[in-house]
Protein backbone atom coordinates (compact mmCIF):
# COMPACT_ATOMS: atom_id res chain seq x y z
CA UNK A 1 0.00 0.00 0.00
CA UNK A 2 1.41 3.08 -0.98
CA UNK A 3 -0.50 5.62 0.64
CA UNK A 4 -3.10 5.37 3.59
CA UNK A 5 -4.68 8.39 4.96
CA UNK A 6 -7.49 8.15 7.84
CA UNK A 7 -9.20 10.88 9.60
CA UNK A 8 -11.82 10.75 12.65
CA UNK A 9 -14.88 10.76 10.97
CA UNK A 10 -14.20 7.34 9.84
CA UNK A 11 -12.62 7.60 6.22
CA UNK A 12 -9.85 5.66 5.08
CA UNK A 13 -8.33 6.07 1.46
CA UNK A 14 -5.41 4.77 0.11
CA UNK A 15 -3.46 4.21 -3.38
CA UNK A 16 -3.19 0.73 -3.98
CA UNK A 17 -0.90 -1.76 -6.37
CA UNK A 18 -2.08 -2.98 -9.53
CA UNK A 19 -1.54 -6.67 -8.09
CA UNK A 20 -4.09 -9.02 -6.61
CA UNK A 21 -2.57 -8.43 -3.20
CA UNK A 22 -4.02 -5.47 -3.46
CA UNK A 23 -7.48 -6.72 -3.31
CA UNK A 24 -7.20 -8.33 -0.45
CA UNK A 25 -6.09 -4.76 1.47
CA UNK A 26 -8.92 -3.23 0.04
CA UNK A 27 -11.77 -5.95 1.67
CA UNK A 28 -9.40 -5.78 4.58
CA UNK A 29 -10.06 -1.88 5.30
CA UNK A 30 -13.29 -2.28 4.03
CA UNK A 31 -14.50 -5.16 6.63
CA UNK A 32 -12.58 -3.70 9.33
CA UNK A 33 -14.36 -0.30 9.20
CA UNK A 34 -17.38 -1.89 8.98
CA UNK A 35 -16.93 -4.17 12.10
CA UNK A 36 -15.93 -1.01 13.82
CA UNK A 37 -19.38 0.87 12.99
CA UNK A 38 -21.34 -2.38 14.21
CA UNK A 39 -22.82 -3.72 10.44
CA UNK A 40 -23.88 -7.66 10.94
CA UNK A 41 -22.05 -10.71 9.38
CA UNK A 42 -24.59 -10.67 6.10
CA UNK A 43 -23.46 -7.07 5.62
CA UNK A 44 -19.77 -8.01 5.95
CA UNK A 45 -20.19 -10.71 3.05
CA UNK A 46 -21.96 -8.35 0.66
CA UNK A 47 -19.27 -5.62 1.22
CA UNK A 48 -16.42 -8.19 0.70
CA UNK A 49 -17.95 -9.94 -2.58
CA UNK A 50 -18.88 -6.19 -3.86
CA UNK A 51 -15.59 -4.44 -3.26
CA UNK A 52 -13.52 -7.57 -4.36
CA UNK A 53 -15.52 -7.75 -7.72
CA UNK A 54 -14.63 -4.34 -8.06
CA UNK A 55 -10.87 -4.20 -7.11
CA UNK A 56 -10.48 -7.21 -9.31
CA UNK A 57 -12.06 -5.46 -12.03
CA UNK A 58 -9.79 -2.29 -11.54
CA UNK A 59 -6.76 -4.20 -11.11
CA UNK A 60 -7.19 -6.99 -13.95
CA UNK A 61 -9.26 -5.54 -16.39
CA UNK A 62 -8.60 -1.23 -15.52
CA UNK A 63 -4.77 -1.66 -14.90
CA UNK A 64 -3.83 -4.38 -16.43
CA UNK A 65 -1.81 -5.47 -13.55
CA UNK A 66 0.56 -2.65 -14.97
CA UNK A 67 2.80 -1.70 -11.30
CA UNK A 68 2.79 1.82 -13.02
CA UNK A 69 -0.42 2.46 -12.44
CA UNK A 70 -2.64 2.30 -9.05
CA UNK A 71 -5.64 1.74 -7.54
CA UNK A 72 -7.34 5.01 -5.81
CA UNK A 73 -9.84 3.28 -3.09
CA UNK A 74 -11.38 5.19 -0.24
CA UNK A 75 -14.22 3.99 1.93
CA UNK A 76 -16.51 6.25 4.69
CA UNK A 77 -19.15 5.86 6.95
CA UNK A 78 -20.79 9.22 6.75
CA UNK A 79 -21.80 10.91 10.00
CA UNK A 80 -25.46 10.04 11.26
CA UNK A 81 -25.27 7.81 8.37
CA UNK A 82 -26.38 3.93 8.46
CA UNK A 83 -24.52 2.82 4.86
CA UNK A 84 -20.69 3.18 4.20
CA UNK A 85 -19.69 4.28 1.22
CA UNK A 86 -16.88 3.12 -1.60
CA UNK A 87 -14.85 4.43 -4.61
CA UNK A 88 -12.41 3.34 -6.58
CA UNK A 89 -10.88 4.70 -8.87
CA UNK A 90 -8.50 2.66 -11.79
CA UNK A 91 -5.43 4.42 -14.24
CA UNK A 92 -6.96 2.26 -16.79
CA UNK A 93 -8.64 3.54 -20.59
CA UNK A 94 -11.81 3.45 -19.26
CA UNK A 95 -15.17 1.98 -20.78
CA UNK A 96 -18.80 2.64 -21.05
CA UNK A 97 -21.16 0.21 -19.27
CA UNK A 98 -23.23 -0.10 -22.13
CA UNK A 99 -20.59 -1.36 -24.51
CA UNK A 100 -20.43 -4.67 -22.19
CA UNK A 101 -22.26 -8.06 -23.35
CA UNK A 102 -25.31 -8.88 -21.10
CA UNK A 103 -24.34 -11.44 -18.82
CA UNK A 104 -27.48 -13.65 -18.89
CA UNK A 105 -27.66 -13.79 -22.55
CA UNK A 106 -27.33 -17.32 -23.63
CA UNK A 107 -24.16 -17.27 -25.83
CA UNK A 108 -22.17 -15.28 -22.17
CA UNK A 109 -23.48 -18.21 -19.76
CA UNK A 110 -20.56 -20.11 -19.55
CA UNK A 111 -18.47 -17.51 -20.25
CA UNK A 112 -15.14 -17.34 -17.62
CA UNK A 113 -15.56 -13.76 -16.78
CA UNK A 114 -18.43 -10.74 -17.41
CA UNK A 115 -20.23 -11.20 -14.35
CA UNK A 116 -18.68 -9.10 -12.35
CA UNK A 117 -20.89 -6.13 -12.18
CA UNK A 118 -23.99 -7.99 -12.38
CA UNK A 119 -22.56 -9.40 -8.86
CA UNK A 120 -21.40 -6.07 -7.42
CA UNK A 121 -25.16 -4.73 -8.11
CA UNK A 122 -26.63 -7.41 -5.98
CA UNK A 123 -24.69 -6.49 -3.30
CA UNK A 124 -25.00 -2.99 -2.92
CA UNK A 125 -27.78 -0.54 -2.88
CA UNK A 126 -26.53 1.93 -4.94
CA UNK A 127 -23.87 1.83 -7.65
CA UNK A 128 -23.01 4.23 -9.96
CA UNK A 129 -20.01 3.77 -12.52
CA UNK A 130 -18.50 6.65 -14.94
CA UNK A 131 -15.28 7.33 -16.61
CA UNK A 132 -13.01 9.78 -14.51
CA UNK A 133 -11.77 12.47 -15.36
CA UNK A 134 -8.21 12.36 -16.97
CA UNK A 135 -6.16 10.51 -16.46
CA UNK A 136 -7.79 8.17 -14.30
CA UNK A 137 -10.10 5.76 -16.06
CA UNK A 138 -13.20 4.34 -14.76
CA UNK A 139 -14.55 5.33 -11.40
CA UNK A 140 -16.91 2.33 -9.43
CA UNK A 141 -18.81 3.93 -6.08
CA UNK A 142 -20.55 1.26 -4.17
CA UNK A 143 -22.78 2.52 -1.38
CA UNK A 144 -24.18 -0.65 1.39
CA UNK A 145 -26.49 0.36 4.26
CA UNK A 146 -26.90 -1.39 7.53
CA UNK A 147 -29.67 -4.48 7.06
CA UNK A 148 -32.10 -4.20 10.16
CA UNK A 149 -29.64 -6.66 11.95
CA UNK A 150 -27.01 -4.43 11.86
CA UNK A 151 -29.28 -1.43 13.11
CA UNK A 152 -30.24 -3.58 15.67
CA UNK A 153 -26.73 -4.83 16.78
CA UNK A 154 -26.31 -8.13 15.20
CA UNK A 155 -22.53 -7.84 14.30
CA UNK A 156 -21.06 -10.99 15.24
CA UNK A 157 -17.70 -10.15 14.43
Amino acid sequence: MAENQSDPSRNVGAELESTLESVDEAEELVLKLAVESGFAEDDLHKLGMAVREAMVNAVVHGNRYNLKKKVHFSVGVPAGEDSIEITIIDEGEGFEQLELPDPLAEENLLRQSGRGLLLIQAFVDQFSMRRADPPLGTEVKLVVKKTRESQAGGSTQ
